[in-house]
């Protein structure tokens, strides 16, 4: 499983958990409905910003959605998982630096 699909999973799981639909996730994430669709299969990847915002209107800290427990002692291997965010969101954070030093040129 990789990030993007540890990600898909948990938000698909705390959003059932909290029973909330796609359109009040949106609602929540001033969003379109169709936006959360395209994330939950797969077919886009929201921004860190957008991943702070779905965090927040599923009342969760951001790491939460990149959580993972695949062991049978429920050991989770944060330098493991602190890589796979750092290989999944550094051309985000590339692009999110060179966008702020542009703006304030």
């Amino acid at each position: 499983m990789d990030l993007q699909d540890i990600f898909i999973y948990n938000m698909k799981r705390l959003r059932r958990e909290k029973n909330i639909t796609q359109e009040q996730l949106a609602e929540r994430c001033e969003t379109d409905t169709a936006y959360i669709g395209q994330i939950e299969t797969k077919k886009r990847f929201p921004s860190i910003k957008f991943i702070e915002k779905i965090a927040a209107s599923l009342e969760v800290d951001s790491y939460i959605l990149f959580s993972v427990n695949d062991t049978d002692d429920g050991h989770i291997d944060v330098d493991e998982l602190v890589e796979k965010i750092k290989t999944a969101l550094l051309p985000e954070i590339k692009k999110e630096i060179k966008s702020a030093l542009k703006a304030k040129r």
